[in-house]
């Protein structure tokens, strides 16, 4: 407890400063989420099911439908408008939400770039924007989101080559790319990644032999290259594995004999 008698002025004025600053920087950080979702929503140019309509100011924004808050701070951490109808295109505001955790907008028609903003979330744990119409490339700072466990962009139109960046990602143990137009060789770097659980770049137009340093990826369980051009032979640390469980080598004219564990992967 503070024993305000034994303050002096100038100390009752710093006290009297530092809980005013700290009321506005709340106050500042939740005028921040709630200007940021209404770019968001601006974005937006088809909501079929209304999910956006109590994005206004008639209600607190903790109170938004598909919008959660953190109980401490009261600070914006889910976005999930996964399977809404939604079209349109996904605001750069969306790197303004610094407390975010889960992103998930899957099974929408959302097109356009994946914001270079998204690489400002330094919490996001989840990003899913699978089975969408994202067509430029991943965002090579999405290395910038060092908490990220999930990243879900599988079934859009994204282009150019898979971001060797990902390797910084420490904690990341699901990547899921399938049914992209992705070109270039697979990262060898992503090696590093020594959590990957899940790998899966199916239907895609990567190119190149399948990294030797993957063998070091202990934990990973799943493994997915199946209709690509992946040449240079199957890798015979492929067969000691002893974590992986499924895996598709199909439609790549890699040479070779190998019986594949999982003949549909994705």
């Amino acid at each position: 407890m503070v024993n305000l008698s034994s303050f002096s002025p100038i100390h009752f004025l710093f006290y009297s400063l530092v809980i005013s600053l700290s009321s506005t920087i709340i106050c500042g950080g939740i005028e921040t989420d709630h200007e940021a979702l209404l770019k968001i929503k601006s974005l937006i140019t088809r909501d079929p099911y209304g999910a956006l309509t109590s994005w206004n100011d008639s209600l607190r924004l903790c109170d938004w439908s598909h919008v959660y808050c953190g109980k401490r701070h009261r600070r914006v951490t889910i976005i999930d408008l996964s399977s809404q109808g939604l079209e349109g295109s996904l605001s750069p505001h969306v790197g303004n939400l610094s407390f975010l955790r889960t992103l998930s907008l899957g099974n929408n028609s959302f097109q356009g770039a994946i914001p270079q903003e998204v690489g400002r979330l330094s919490r996001l744990c989840r990003l899913y924007l699978y089975q969408n119409k994202f067509n430029e490339v991943i965002p090579t700072n999405i290395s910038g989101c060092f908490n990220i466990e999930a990243i879900v962009l599988s079934n859009n139109e994204l282009v150019g080559s898979i971001p060797k960046e990902i390797s910084s990602l420490t904690k990341l143990s699901f990547l899921s790319l399938f049914h992209n137009k992705l070109t270039g060789g697979i990262p060898t770097i992503l090696g590093n990644v020594t959590s990957l659980e899940l790998f899966s770049v199916s239907d895609n137009e990567l190119v190149g032999s399948i990294p030797k340093e993957f063998s070091s990826l202990t934990k990973l369980t799943f493994l997915s290259l199946f209709n690509n051009k992946l040449t240079g032979g199957i890798p015979p640390y492929l067969g000691n594995m002893t974590s992986l469980e499924v895996f598709s080598l199909k439609g790549n004219p890699l040479g070779g004999t190998c019986d594949n564990r999982h003949k549909t992967g994705n």
